[in-house]
């Protein structure tokens, strides 16, 4: 079999990587100059800016653990870090992450009515039916109101009513309320939890991952894909013959180089966030993830990367991203950045068109049904935006090692 991959990112070189350890013959086409799609990373003034997010390696999977280890050194290569975030309201209000197993920290009204919200929760027997009523059920109206509204409404940008429930499996802690007023009265912290801790490379980042998994690979860079045909039972990809396509790609560019019929106006009409991602020099802090529901400002996160090796920094440097949802002026990034705590001062930024992919109650089946009509041509989907499904490294990885079981393992 020869495969050609679309995309270089993670799920690109997952995928190729998974299939080549197989004996399969696999090219990789890569628009961009180099691998790592939303991981990359640039060097800016000596430290390392990550373009889009702050991305970092840890899974509940064994089988993802154990790919992942047979490409890097851990001992040598990654240092193992605990996490510890919190939810910054203003300089003086710093609380612990997560909020519900801290709410100690507050006034005493504010935990008064934190304690009646889950009594009223004991009591309700309603299902949510969207995302609002899902943030009021599980955590109550105080806390909705003073973070979980104001920081969602940040990251989405929307009525959280018409978020969809579906996007919640596997991305939010599920927290009963035993468990809250267990957590609470025992002060138990972040990295008591599974996800506690991650893997991060010593140099370089998550680029540093990339270049690594791309290292043994066929990839053709600077090449955009602009038609894909099937003549007599071949695919070619830009004229280069196969027998499998793996598209990792946008699924938005798909219909402009294969004809997907029916679908192409569900495609045209999938919604997404892009992000600006802004490198500063910040001040220095113990936290690797720092969340802002305050209204004052349009960020609702920093990334404190500075923390996560200290090779990300130069010169002694405390380096971090702020991050935005959609696309925001260099002129209103730096009002917003006088603003936030912690003092951040610009370096550099970058603007992703597509980073959340956003779903209603029907692009999963689309997506799904899609995916078996285009299966039957040898035309398989993977990846963050050519399945819209908000994904991490680690359920990239995942994906990747699930598609060669289920599709193509002899």
């Amino acid at each position: 079999m020869k495969y050609i991959v679309v995309g270089a990112g993670m799920s690109g070189l997952a995928i190729a990587n998974i299939l080549q350890s197989h004996g399969e013959e696999v090219v990789v086409f890569e628009k961009d100059s180099r691998p790592g799609g939303m991981v990359k990373c640039d060097v800016v003034n000596g430290s390392l800016f990550h373009r889009t997010g702050g991305h970092v390696f840890n899974t509940k999977r064994q089988d993802v653990m154990n790919w992942f280890w047979n490409y890097f050194d851990r001992e040598n290569e990654f240092t193992k870090t605990i996490r510890n975030s919190a939810v910054v309201f203003n300089d003086k209000l710093v609380v612990p992450y997560p909020i519900e197993n801290h709410a100690y920290y507050f006034d005493v009204d504010t935990q008064k009515a934190f304690i009646a919200d889950l009594l009223r929760i004991t009591k309700s027997t309603s299902a949510p039916h969207n995302f609002e009523e899902f943030l009021k059920g599980r955590f109550g109206e105080t806390l909705y109101k003073l973070y979980f509204h104001p920081y969602n409404y940040k990251v989405w940008r929307r009525d959280l009513t018409k978020v969809p429930l579906s996007w919640l499996e596997g991305k939010l802690p599920m927290p009963s309320v035993e468990e809250m007023i267990f957590n609470n009265m025992n002060h138990i912290e972040e990295h008591q939890f599974v996800h506690s801790s991650f893997y991060y490379a010593k140099r370089g980042g998550s680029q540093f991952l990339a270049d690594r998994l791309a290292e043994n690979l066929t990839i053709k860079y600077n090449t955009t894909i602009d038609k894909i045909d099937k003549i007599n039972g071949i695919l070619l990809v830009n004229g280069e013959k196969c027998n499998r396509v793996i598209f990792c790609g946008n699924i938005k560019s798909l219909p402009k180089m294969y004809a997907l019929g029916a679908f192409e106006k569900q495609i045209e009409d999938l919604e997404a966030h892009g992000t600006t991602s802004v490198f500063c020099e910040i001040d220095n802090n113990p936290y690797s993830w720092v969340y802002l529901p305050n209204r004052i400002h349009e960020s609702h996160r920093i990334i404190c990367t500075g923390n996560f090796s200290e090779t990300n920094n130069a010169d002694g440097k405390m380096t971090a991203t702020v991050e935005f949802t959609d696309y925001i002026s260099k002129e209103d990034i730096i009002d917003n950045l006088n603003k936030i705590s912690f003092h951040p001062k610009y370096l550099a930024h970058n603007f992703e068109k597509y980073t959340y992919p956003i779903q209603d109650n029907n692009t999963r089946n689309m997506i799904s049904n899609l995916k078996d009509i285009l299966a039957r041509d040898g035309i398989y989907l993977l990846g963050r935006f050519a399945e819209w499904e908000y994904c991490n490294m680690d359920v990239a990885i995942g994906s990747a090692i699930d598609l060669y079981k289920n599709e193509f393992y002899k």
